[in-house]
């Protein structure tokens, strides 16, 4: 829990942030986009990142641990179910998911965005039937491994490891890194190369299988509850009904790879809005020279490019959740998106430092959590250089990439 100067103090910031006309920060009134219903669940899901979750981000954080007490509560809140969400609504509830903790967050999209969604897009009709129920009440988690100790952004290309059908089993050999959740997952989605028609496909792959070994990443400094593992696969078998079926080439992981660039932009905005919150109420009890540090213009001027650079990034993000609902979403505009609100989020949080001061680089006063775990945000689900580079390739016709 953050540690605050008195009682006193943050009870006069909280009634002063309450009396401006925007307590929630919500300068566009993004409540007039949304249903009665929307909003009800909206706020719903605020209170609840709020109130059970944020409290306790920064003790598990500082400890490197993940809260597993949590996921009953957060199985309750059924944001798992979105047959009947719309893409502005989900995308909202995952900005609040971040604006109250960015490793939850990220946790939750790697479980949910990731291997729940492959399993209902690329499933057979019997793997849906066995693994979505639990893995959508948080009864089983799921891990999505993609990425190799060697290779990250031409993994397409240069990806090493490898499947090999054996009658009715696969065998799986090679190594991934920087597989979120993959220490204490049920089930971990491997993709790997068919060393007989050379495409890549994923497959699903049990804890505790032999050969299976998955490792903690230690001493990271960004969403350091998230527990990244470093997995190697001996010979793992896994019989052949574990192939994803709607995998044939790597070109079907495109779908996935989309949603997860739009989730984790929206998980920018989060960010944003998360150092804006704590920015303001520190601002508002902090004084110096007799009076609170919110009433000089140097201050209000970093609150404000920390709100711009928001209400910025919540606009385009606002867009793709219309292309999105339009079907007319391409990899073009959320690596837009992604690459554009991640850069954003990176200036927006250096500001939040600068107006705690020193205290700014202590987790006791949450701002340094935030600032760490935005460079997880700017680098994972494709650089902001690769999505440049993948919007560039959009707009002149020319390829960056060999």
């Amino acid at each position: 829990m953050p540690l605050i100067e008195d009682e006193t103090s943050i009870n006069a910031a909280d009634s002063m942030a309450d009396a401006t006309p925007y307590p929630d920060a919500d300068l566009l009134f993004l409540n007039d986009l949304l249903t009665e219903s929307e909003r009800e669940r909206l706020a719903a899901a605020r209170a609840f990142f709020q109130k059970e979750i944020r409290p306790i981000a920064t003790d598990y954080w500082n400890r490197a641990e993940f809260p597993f007490s949590i996921l009953p509560k957060l199985a309750a809140q059924d944001i798992t179910t979105q047959a009947n969400t719309r893409p502005l609504l989900a995308g909202l509830i995952q900005m609040e998911l971040t604006r109250a903790d960015t490793s939850i967050s990220t946790f939750f999209g790697v479980h949910h965005e990731l291997f729940a969604e492959a399993v209902e897009q690329l499933g057979s009709d019997a793997q849906r039937k066995t693994l979505l129920p639990d893995l959508l009440s948080l009864k089983k988690i799921g891990a999505f491994g993609l990425t190799e100790p060697l290779h990250g952004s031409d993994i397409s290309r240069a990806m090493e490891t490898t499947a090999t059908r054996d009658g009715d089993e696969w065998v799986l050999n090679g190594s991934k890194r920087w597989i979120g959740n993959g220490t204490f997952a049920d089930y971990i989605l491997i993709w790997a190369r068919d060393t007989n028609d050379g495409q890549i496909k994923g497959f699903i792959v049990e804890k505790g299988r032999e050969g299976f070994h998955a490792e903690a990443i230690v001493n990271k400094i960004s969403v350091r509850i998230v527990q990244n593992a470093n997995i190697t696969l001996n010979s793992v078998r896994i019989p052949a009904a574990n192939w994803l079926p709607g995998t044939k080439t790597f070109r079907d992981t495109n779908a996935l790879l989309l949603k997860s660039r739009v989730w984790v932009s929206w998980q920018a905005v989060g960010q944003q809005l998360a150092t804006f919150d704590v920015a303001r109420a520190y601002a508002l009890r902090r004084k110096q020279f007799g009076r609170p540090i919110a009433s000089f213009q140097l201050i209000q001027d970093q609150l404000v490019r920390i709100l711009g650079n928001a209400m910025m990034s919540l606009s385009t993000m606002i867009q793709l959740a219309r292309l999105q609902e339009s079907e007319r979403l391409e990899m073009t505009h959320a690596a837009l998106a992604k690459a554009a609100c991640t850069e954003r989020m990176r200036e927006s949080v250096a500001l939040g430092r600068s107006i705690l001061g020193g205290n700014g680089i202590s987790t006791d006063f949450e701002m340094a959590k935030i600032f760490a775990d935005a460079e997880a945000i700017y680098s994972y689900e494709g650089s902001q250089q690769v999505n440049t580079l993948v919007v560039g390739r959009a707009v002149t016709g020319l390829s960056a990439f060999s």
